[in-house]
């Protein structure tokens, strides 16, 4: 099957079948994922380690990292790499405390004070991502929001090895940012584990972070059902989106650099000419020759496409029809075309790689797939967090207030609301 395949000028009848994702078996991936939660739900930590045998091969003890473990992890990371996540870090926190909202405090009218106080979410669960590539960065992305909001409690789940190892930059990372507790087990059934409860993993209030089509269709399941999630995160998706002017060699790297994640991810070019286009496919073959994961490329790539399109104004209507996770802007006026497309996050110009916010330019990266970006925000600190309203209302507030309240309720035809106020203005007698 040819990859990044071309599509020339097609008309918009056409755009539904191009702007959707792979559907690969999701028949099948619902009742799959579907078992495993009842089975977990069911069967607590004795069920969880049949299913990590089974998927997983191996056989846990305990699903715990224990503390040694922990911290004999940062003998395994270089100096190097310690240095770069805490420069990360430092960016991503500066970028998460900035959004911490202000308290709300109004005086509606004279005697009616109304209180808006945004108060963290008291344990949350974080999913993180460990197959082929274990995703240490996403650590940072979810557990310095996390306790930037000030949450009670933070846990970890994450694959391991069939040795039962979990990557050192993980726990590194972890303990770098302050994650309570870790579990080593993955999949939908760390997500069944963290939603319901088991003997060695507590229940959570909200589970964040992103995942392949089993986690992403897991979190959709447990929403539905006991603990709220954060969004639908994976898989991984990115649009670039260019004129002819733009540099091939990038275009083709900002592919490659999103296809590398998973055989589901999806990489998608909007571009304005077939020459253009056939400049990114070979520059694509170019450096495909000098990676790693050339396997796993190539299977996403056989997904993904190329769209050629010769209007600007038909550039930007596809992407936003395609609301990508990630949006790659660099043509002509790219703050303005940026503004009229929904994504989750928007790199804007030539030198802004969506690598910088996978890691280290500070925004999150755990984004709504699927088409999601048209309502739904990717991760932020405000999503580690509880919104509660308070009003307080004097005796003269309620008494200006009343007869608003009274006629609405009569209104309803619910009278005991009226009657709630009427008693306390005739001094608790009806």
């Amino acid at each position: 099957m040819e990859i990044l395949k071309i599509y020339d000028n097609p008309a918009r009848p056409q755009w539904a079948d191009l702007t959707r994702r792979c559907t690969r078996q999701e028949g099948e991936i619902a009742e799959q994922v579907a078992g495993i939660l009842a089975q977990v739900r069911e069967g607590g930590d004795e069920a969880l380690r049949r299913i990590v045998r089974r998927i997983e091969g191996r056989t846990p003890e305990a699903f715990e990292i224990p503390a040694d473990i922990r911290r004999k992890a940062a003998e395994a990371v270089s100096d190097d790499l310690k240095k770069a996540l805490a420069a990360a870090k430092a960016n991503i926190e500066a970028f998460h405390r900035a959004q911490l909202p202000q308290e709300v405090r109004i005086e509606t009218m004279p005697g009616v004070r109304c209180m808006q106080r945004a108060v963290p979410i008291r344990r949350v669960g974080l999913y993180v991502p460990g197959g082929q590539a274990p995703l240490f960065s996403t650590v940072l992305m979810l557990a310095v929001p996390a306790r930037v909001a000030g949450c009670g409690e933070v846990i970890l789940c994450t694959p391991a090895s069939r040795e039962g190892a979990v990557a050192p930059e993980i726990l590194y990372a972890a303990d770098l940012c302050g994650v309570d507790r870790i579990f080593a087990v993955g999949g939908a059934q760390a997500v069944a584990a963290m939603a319901y409860g088991t003997e060695s993993i507590p229940r959570v209030d909200k589970i964040f972070g992103p995942g392949n089509r089993y986690v992403t269709r897991a979190k959709q399941l447990v929403a539905g059902d006991t603990v709220a999630v954060d969004l639908p995160a994976g898989p991984s998706e990115v649009l670039v989106l260019l004129d002819d002017d733009a540099s091939p060699a990038f275009a083709a790297a900002d592919l490659l650099s999103q296809a590398e994640h998973g055989g589901d991810s999806q990489a998608m070019l909007v571009c304005a000419s077939e020459t253009f286009a056939r400049r990114v496919q070979l520059a694509v073959e170019e450096q495909l020759q000098r990676l790693g994961r050339g396997a796993v490329i190539r299977e996403a790539l056989r997904t993904s496409r190329i769209v050629v399109l010769g209007d600007r104004e038909e550039r930007i209507a596809f992407a936003d029809a395609y609301a990508p996770e990630h949006l790659i802007v660099a043509m002509h006026d790219p703050w303005e075309a940026a503004g009229r497309i929904a994504a989750g996050s928007v790199f804007v110009g030539p030198w802004s790689p969506e690598s910088a916010g996978d890691y280290a330019s500070g925004t999150n990266h755990t984004l709504p797939t699927g088409g999601w970006a048209r309502a739904c925000s990717g991760v932020n600190t405000d999503a580690f967090l509880r919104k509660i309203t308070y009003q307080e209302l004097t005796r003269e507030g309620l008494g200006r207030l009343a007869p608003t309240i009274v006629a609405m309720a009569e209104a309803e035809g619910l009278g005991a609301h009226a009657a709630a106020v009427r008693i306390r203005m005739k001094g608790g007698v009806l």
